[in-house]
């Protein structure tokens, strides 16, 4: 399929409306209006190729030249939905290798990693064909040159919740999260498959809040961690884990200044005050953290704590007397 990349590739470029085989096809051009507002400045190429997808479009033609013209039309704008639409109904109605289409839909892919239209083309064919076997390996593929690319992890949840692809991905999460602790898509993975498959059992959530300590305790202020450790605890549940809440308040003891780490505290203390467990002071220590973060630490979000510190007073002052 040509592009329109290159001035070499233009050179070579032979005009839908100088082939002979398209002769027989009147080309429809765009209709803009008489008064455009912001005429968009085509290429002469575009123009010509989807002018004649707008006429095979009129006439309903399923044929294999109009699969090519399809082609040309993905090229030059991977983000049409219709152009994929009727290439999606050529498929099938020319009962095409769908084989061959992921062969060239991983060449758009690779060429557009971040188009929607795309990808979703791929999880249409992947599910007429009922077989991932290549969907793991190309997707780590793209992952590889940009592990944040939302549109890949989308399909590569589709294909493992799918097709039940659970066995290896918290191995494959590991290993991202090896790479780069702060990877926050990486961590939604890790969360999508535990949730998936054992659960945040008692077991499960003691071995993940285990990790968690040591990956924090390396990385303080890696907000993905505090993010996910957030996330898997139900409310009122950091207040109830001994161990971890010894071990944070440990470290504010020792020092650690992460606006993520007297956060966590604050929510500590502000389950001990919701249970009526929490000893005297209790709301004087949360209040001094937000204190902290408004004026030393996350001075950018002095407000917020400034706020956070009245409503803690608001709510539990009288109760805390």
């Amino acid at each position: 399929m040509a592009s329109d990349s290159s001035e070499d590739e233009l050179d070579n470029w032979v005009f839908y409306r100088d082939r002979e085989e398209w002769r027989d096809v009147t080309p429809i051009e765009q209709d803009d209006g008489p008064f455009p507002v912001v005429a968009i400045a085509y290429t002469d190429k575009f123009k010509d190729v989807y002018d004649y997808f707008r006429a095979i479009l009129k006439l309903e033609e399923k044929s294999e030249r109009a699969l090519e013209l399809t082609g040309d039309a993905v090229h030059l704008n991977p983000a049409n939905y219709t152009v994929w639409y009727y290439r999606r109904l050529l498929l099938q109605t020319l009962s095409k290798d769908l084989k061959e289409e992921l062969d060239f839909i991983s060449t758009v892919i690779n060429q557009h990693p971040k188009n929607y239209q795309v990808w979703y083309h791929r999880k249409v064919v992947v599910g007429w064909l009922k077989d991932p076997s290549l969907e793991l390996d190309f997707s780590a593929s793209i992952l590889d040159l940009d592990a944040k690319n939302y549109h890949t992890w989308q399909h590569r949840q589709w294909v493992i919740k799918e097709f039940k692809l659970f066995d290896d991905e918290l191995e494959y999460v590991n290993k991202l999260l090896a790479d780069d602790i702060r990877n926050n898509s990486a961590w939604n993975q890790r969360y999508f498959v535990i949730t998936h498959t054992t659960g945040y059992t008692d077991e499960v959530l003691k071995r993940e809040i285990n990790y968690l300590i040591a990956v924090i305790r390396d990385v303080p202020n890696n907000e993905s961690a505090w993010n996910y450790l957030t996330g898997i605890l139900d409310k009122g549940k950091a207040s109830s884990e001994t161990e971890l809440r010894e071990t944070v308040l440990r470290w504010l003891e020792d020092g650690m200044d992460s606006p993520y780490l007297l956060s966590f505290i604050i929510d500590i203390y502000e389950e001990d005050l919701e249970k009526g467990t929490a000893p005297i002071g209790t709301l004087t220590k949360a209040q001094e953290l937000c204190k902290t973060l408004a004026t030393d630490i996350d001075c950018i979000r002095k407000e917020y704590w400034n706020y956070v510190s009245r409503r803690l007073g608001v709510e539990y002052g009288k109760k805390s007397e």
